[in-house]
C-alpha cells in the first residue's frame, strides 16, 4: 500500500430541508456578499432557487445571480463569474446543482483571487495559491465534486476539456437532500449512476498487487450502487435509494475508495476528449460508451481485480476461473448499462465515429503527443485509438 495523506474537510448536511436554512448556514460562516451560481431552469422551476433567495434575504445577505452552466461547464462562464466576483467584491460562492455547477464555481473561486487566467490552473501551467470559499446545494447524485479536490472545465474556444486536482478545490460545505433529486430525469439519473461507478472502479483497478481496505470499500459501494441504482431509476421517489446514491456519489470521489494506491483514471481521460470535442455528450454517457471496450482491451493485465469485481459485484460463481469470470463481469456490467438505457458504444452517442475523428481524439488524449497515461496498462496514442475503434 502506498503512502498517502487523506484530507476531506467538507462539512456535509445530509437529509431533509437543510437547504431552507442556507441563509443561517452562510451567515454563521461570516459571509455577507455572495454569488449564487446555478445551471439552467430546473432550480427555478422546482422553486428551489426562490427558497434559497428567501433564506439568504432573511439573513440580510447580499447576493448576485449567475445561471446558465451547461453539463460540460465552460471557461467562458467561469470568466464571466470571475469578473462579477472582482467587480462586486464577492466573498463566497454558493453552487446550486450537480458537478458541472460545482466545478464551475470552484474555478471562479480561484480566478477571483488572482490576476492570472484561471485556465492556466486547468492546464497545470500555474498553481493556485488562494481562492474564495465555496458551498453547494446538491441537486444531482453523480460527479462527487462536492467532496473532491478535482475541477474539470472545457475551454469552449479550443474544445479542450481539462481537469486538475488541488486542495483549494475542496469546498466548505455541501447540503445533500435526496428529495432534491426526485425530479432528475431518468437519463441524468443513469448518467449519475455510471459516473459514481466509474469514479470507484477506476480507483479499484489502479495498479497495485496486494488487496487493501480500499478494495473492500470500493466493491461494497459498487454493489450497493448497482442494486439501488435500478430502484432509483425505476422509482424516482424512492427516498432510500436516492439517499444511497447521493452519499455514494460523495464517497466515490472523496478518495476514501482510493487511498493507498495510484489514481490514474484512464477511462475518464479518454472521455474528457470525447465530451470536450462533442459538448452535447453527457459525461456519464461518454463513460459508459467506452468503458467496456477499455476493459476488454486491458483486463488480461489486471485479471485478478477484474475477476474479483465479477465475483463480488455481480455474484459470478467462484467456481468460474479468473479469466472467464473477468469477461463475464464486463459483459454483465455492459448489460446493466443497457438496463438503464446508457450507451455502450460511441455510435449510440450520435457523434462522428470516422477514423479521422477517432485519430484526432487519440491525439488529443496524448495532449498532442506530450503524454501517455501510465496505469497498470500503458495507454498511449495507439492504445487509445484501438480502444476507440473497439467502442465504435
Amino acid at each position: 500500500m502506498d503512502n498517502y495523506i487523506y484530507y476531506t474537510p467538507t462539512k456535509v448536511f445530509f437529509g431533509l430541508d437543510y437547504e431552507n436554512n442556507i441563509g443561517k448556514i452562510i451567515k454563521e460562516y461570516g459571509f455577507s456578499n455572495i454569488l449564487i451560481h446555478y445551471g439552467q431552469n430546473s432550480v427555478v422551476k422546482s422553486g428551489l432557487l426562490d427558497r434559497v433567495l428567501d433564506s439568504v434575504t432573511k439573513e440580510n445577505i447580499n447576493y448576485t445571480l449567475l445561471g446558465g452552466v451547461v453539463p460540460n461547464p465552460l471557461l467562458s462562464k467561469v470568466l464571466e463569474g470571475v469578473k462579477i466576483c472582482k467587480d462586486k467584491k464577492i466573498d463566497f460562492i454558493l453552487a446550486i446543482g450537480g458537478g458541472s455547477v460545482i466545478d464551475s464555481a470552484k474555478l471562479i473561486a480561484l480566478g477571483a483571487k488572482t490576476d492570472l487566467n484561471p485556465w492556466l490552473f486547468s492546464i497545470q501551467k500555474e498553481k493556485p495559491h488562494d481562492g474564495l470559499k465555496v458551498g453547494a446545494i446538491l441537486t444531482l447524485a453523480a460527479a462527487g465534486s462536492e467532496m473532491s479536490q478535482s475541477c474539470v472545465i472545457t475551454n469552449d474556444e479550443t474544445k479542450e476539456k481539462r481537469g486538475f486536482n488541488n486542495e483549494l478545490n475542496r469546498i466548505l460545505f455541501a447540503i445533500e437532500n435526496p428529495k432534491l433529486t426526485y425530479t432528475v430525469s431518468k437519463y441524468q439519473t443513469a448518467c449519475g449512476i455510471v459516473d459514481i461507478m466509474m469514479h470507484t472502479m477506476e480507483r479499484y483497478y489502479a495498479r497495485l498487487d496486494e488487496k487493501i481496505l480500499s478494495d473492500y470499500m470500493a466493491l461494497s459501494l459498487l454493489k450497493a450502487v448497482k442494486e439501488n441504482g435500478i430502484t432509483a431509476y425505476n422509482n424516482p421517489e424512492d427516498y432510500n435509494s436516492r439517499a444511497l446514491l447521493m452519499w455514494a456519489s460523495s464517497l466515490s470521489h472523496n478518495d476514501i475508495t482510493g487511498v493507498g494506491r495510484p489514481q490514474i483514471m484512464p477511462v475518464h481521460q479518454i472521455e474528457h476528449e470525447i465530451s470536450g470535442m462533442f459538448e452535447e455528450v453527457a459525461h456519464g454517457a461518454g463513460l459508459s460508451a467506452i468503458y467496456c471496450s477499455w476493459a476488454r482491451y486491458t483486463y488480461l493485465d489486471n485479471i485478478k481485480r477484474f475477476a474479483e469485481f465479477a465475483y463480488e459485484v455481480f455474484n459470478v460463481s467462484r467456481d468460474v476461473d479468473e479469466k472467464e469470470a473477468a469477461l463475464r463481469g464486463i459483459d454483465l456490467l455492459e448489460e446493466y448499462f443497457k438496463q438503464i438505457n446508457m450507451p455502450t458504444s460511441l455510435s449510440e452517442l450520435g457523434i462522428d465515429t470516422s477514423i479521422t475523428t477517432l485519430k484526432q481524439l487519440a491525439y488529443n488524449f496524448t495532449f498532442k503527443g506530450q503524454r501517455v497515461v501510465n496505469d497498470f496498462k500503458v495507454i498511449d496514442y495507439d492504445a487509445c485509438l484501438e480502444i476507440l475503434k473497439m467502442a465504435r
